[in-house]
């Protein structure tokens, strides 16, 4: 029997305070060299201005296995689609017989918020209070979630292209969390205020300059998942600490990254951290309060095996989903 799990399944069984906490887990133990994490197989589909990826992993100390399938079409928001569709199938380990298959779309946004909530824990100034989120959509809104959930955030700026997207993400995510959110009509207005920085886009260029980004600010950049995309300014780069999800995958696939390398500017030493060293302890965080912190995550799938993990156990608990027989 395989049990099936809808999108709000997954919303029921996995707060993202839960997420929090397994994401963590899941980077430590991938730091600790615990996890099995090929790199991504994307399958380019440029007629359609698409890419699938095919994303496995599986967390040793956990016994845990699953295997993400993703697709990002940038032109589905114009027709009314989601960005990113996805479907998340569980292993059991001990008998590779297929445990789950559940709703990954939202299990998506929800672990990667989860990244940047676990990032922003560890990095962040304890006494940040205002965040900064561009890209008002699904990845958006759980940045500002996972943020608030470890921060006593008390103002939010969003930035979007598309004023619509953003009035409307003001008006949910203000009753959602009970936070003050505006719409910043200017990267420079959402940034010059900010103590967290959250960039959730499909950019190719900087979404903000770096001469307004102030001393102290975190960021978490988790939308440049390419070697060509780019959300954060060079110069950024250079003067933050920078700590990543994972070794191979930021240096295959961060073109935050890659793109100021490859034009000289800086070297593959300037990668300070993996984030699941910083919260073992194994290497520093923060060391002033001045000091600009930069996550940068392409996403990794010890993240999805983690929380799909964390959701079906829950599920199980609360008598979620439908259990069927292939």
């Amino acid at each position: 029997m395989v049990c099936m799990l809808t999108r709000q399944d997954v919303r029921k069984a996995l707060p993202m305070p839960r997420a929090i906490e397994a994401v963590r887990d899941a980077f430590v133990q991938l730091s600790a060299g615990q996890a099995d994490v090929p790199l991504r197989t994307a399958l380019d589909v440029p007629r359609h201005n698409g890419v699938t990826l095919f994303m496995p992993a599986y967390l040793a100390a956990d016994d845990t296995m699953a295997l993400k399938i993703v697709s990002v079409y940038d032109d589905n928001p114009d027709r009314g689609l989601p960005l990113i569709h996805a479907l998340v199938v569980v292993v059991d380990a001990k008998t590779g017989a297929p445990a789950a298959i559940m709703d990954g779309t939202y299990l998506t946004a929800l672990r990667t918020g989860a990244a940047s909530g676990v990032a922003t824990e560890a990095l962040a100034r304890p006494e940040a209070r205002v965040a900064a989120i561009f890209g008002a959509g699904a990845q958006g809104r759980t940045q500002l979630e996972a943020v608030c959930a470890v921060r006593s955030i008390e103002d939010a700026w969003i930035y979007d292209v598309g004023s619509e997207r953003a009035e409307q993400y003001a008006d949910e995510m203000a009753d959602l969390l009970d936070v003050n959110v505006r719409v910043a009509r200017t990267p420079v207005q959402a940034v010059r205020s900010a103590d967290v920085i959250c960039t959730a886009t499909t950019s190719s260029s900087p979404v903000f300059d770096d001469a307004d980004v102030q001393p102290g600010t975190h960021i978490n950049a988790i939308g440049a998942y390419t070697p060509e995309m780019q959300e954060i300014p060079p110069q950024t780069v250079l003067r933050a600490k920078v700590v990543i999800d994972h070794h191979e995958a930021a240096l295959a696939e961060a073109g935050d990254l890659l793109i100021p390398i490859d034009r000289g500017l800086m070297t593959s030493e300037h990668i300070s951290a993996e984030l699941g060293e910083v919260v073992a302890g194994d290497k520093p965080g923060r060391k002033s309060s001045d000091e600009i912190t930069l996550f940068k995550s392409v996403g990794v799938a010890v993240q999805d095996v983690a929380t799909a993990a964390a959701v079906l156990e829950a599920a199980r608990k609360m008598g979620l989903g439908t259990d069927v027989a292939l």
